[in-house]
């Protein structure tokens, strides 16, 4: 699990857990945080404050809050003044919004994993676990169900991607050799998933009862991988369930 210093992938903050290569190469995530993480610890702050605590130039930090207000984690706002207001313009300040300062809290996580850890110790173990992770989807079914039935079948691993987009999940679908993908760049639970397989295990039959056809989940971001990739292949939509565990190569 990474420390509280980084800036988690949070999927109301779409952009800031995905760097680009570049990024990576330039080390503009990394800073990037280290704006997000000064404005946690010291409050709301001008660009000059910024600037002076981090040691960077003033350019590169506006550069810094303006991807960072971009992705909603930082908003700009006026100083609060108390006592008699000097003249001139009110300094403006860099906050963190709601979302950004959600986007450091790994409190939840912590609890989910303790959670997790007591089913399965108290409850009936990995089995006790597998059924809260059934139970967990099925709660969350009808808003995927709906928009999953209300088009052709043809349209529904992308319906089904904008459905889990709309929760968070930064979910895409696009075309695979006989087949499509369903990728979700985005996981809410992957540092419990990480422990739990289960989590994951449940979607992937949920999504194989949703889409009336057996998947294949080819990545896990609870595994490491940089996406969740879940195979869907194309076949009729009248043919057999005994094409199940079938290899889509």
């Amino acid at each position: 699990m990474p420390g509280s210093e980084e800036l988690r992938n949070n999927g109301v903050v779409k952009n800031v857990g995905e760097a680009s290569h570049e990024e990576l190469a330039t080390g503009e995530r990394s800073t990037r945080n280290r704006v997000a993480r000064s404005i946690l610890d010291h409050g709301p702050s001008t660009v000059a404050e910024l600037a002076g605590r981090l040691k960077l130039t003033q350019a590169a930090v506006r550069r810094h809050l303006d991807a960072l207000a971009a992705d909603n984690v930082v908003e700009a706002r006026e100083r609060r003044v108390y006592g008699t207001r000097s003249r001139g313009r009110p300094a403006k300040v860099f906050a963190l919004t709601d979302c950004g300062r959600d986007a450091f809290d790994q409190s939840y996580d912590k609890l989910a994993v303790d959670a997790l850890r007591w089913i399965g110790e108290r409850e009936g173990g990995s089995e006790a676990v597998a059924a809260f992770a059934r139970a967990r989807i099925a709660a969350q079914a009808g808003a995927y169900r709906k928009a999953v039935e209300s088009v052709p079948p043809e349209q529904r691993t992308e319906a089904l991607a904008k459905a889990l987009s709309a929760d968070g999940y930064a979910a895409t679908a696009r075309s695979a050799p006989v087949g499509e993908q369903l990728c979700q760049h985005h996981c809410p639970v992957a540092h419990a998933a990480e422990q739990f397989p289960q989590l994951c295990e449940a979607e992937t039959e949920f999504f194989a009862e949703l889409l009336g056809t057996h998947v294949q989940r080819l990545a896990t971001i609870a595994h490491g991988d940089g996406v969740c990739t879940t195979f869907i292949p194309k076949i009729s939509h009248n043919a057999s369930a005994s094409t199940s565990g079938r290899n889509p190569a």
